[in-house]
This record gives structure tokens, C-alpha cells and sequence, in this order.
């Protein structure tokens, strides 16, 4: 009788076990998503408000502020999960030379003994524009 009580309790320390592997998981892959997604979609904007009409009167690489926030708005929606709830700050645009600094955060939770037990998930990126040579 004793032994059996031993493996119903090895069985359960098993559940348990997976259980927190799969979440922690499921909330290491949200924070990559999270981070690929910001950094290449920064990139990708900053790209789209470079001030084409700067570069070719003097040379100065300069971006477009209200340009940047709409493309990484707009490529930011087309890209994101949508089974999450996301809020970006664009905190910084600077212009010359060309900087962002962007937030992202959404939060993960989940069920656990009938407590909600909810992650919040933050990024931050600073960007900076190179020239190229």
C-alpha cells in the first residue's frame, strides 16, 4: 500500500512538472515573438520614413517622425498574434540622426488552483539608423 501511494505521487509531481514546463514555454516563445517582431518591424520603418527628398538635396539621412509611427503601426497590425491583447509606446522619434525608442507589452496568464496568475511581457528597442559608406 505504501509503495502505491509513493507512484500516485510521482505520477502527480509528473502532471505538475509538465505543466510548468509547458507554460513557461508558452511565455519564453511570447517574449521572442515579441522581440523579433518589434526589432524587424522597427527596422523596416525606419527604412519606409527615411526623408528621400534630405538624402538627395544634401546628402543627410533623416526620417520622417509621423511616417515611422504609421508604418510601424501598420506593419506592426499586419504581423502581430491576434489571440493577444498588445500596447505599444513609441517613446522616443528623433529625426537627425535617426533614433526610435519603442515599448511593447501584452501579457500572459493562466489558471493555476483557481488563481489567475497573469505575466506581463515588456520590450523595449532603441534603434538607431546607420549610414551606410
Amino acid at each position: 500500500m505504501k509503495e502505491s501511494f509513493w507512484g500516485i505521487f510521482i505520477v502527480g509531481i509528473g502532471i505538475l512538472l509538465i505543466f510548468f514546463i509547458y507554460f513557461f514555454q508558452s511565455l519564453t516563445n511570447t517574449d521572442e515573438h515579441n522581440y523579433a517582431l518589434l526589432k524587424e518591424t522597427a527596422e523596416a520603418a525606419m527604412y519606409d520614413a527615411v526623408d528621400l527628398a534630405a538624402y538627395h538635396a544634401g546628402g543627410d539621412i533623416k526620417i520622417i517622425g509621423d511616417k515611422f509611427a504609421e508604418s510601424f503601426l501598420r506593419r506592426f497590425a499586419d504581423n502581430a498574434n491576434l489571440s493577444r491583447t498588445y500596447k505599444v509606446e513609441i517613446l522616443d522619434i528623433s529625426e537627425v540622426p535617426p533614433k526610435v525608442s519603442i515599448r511593447l507589452s501584452s501579457s500572459e496568464s493562466t489558471n493555476l488552483t483557481g488563481q489567475v496568475f497573469t505575466f506581463d511581457v515588456s520590450n523595449t528597442l532603441d534603434a538607431i539608423l546607420e549610414e551606410p559608406y
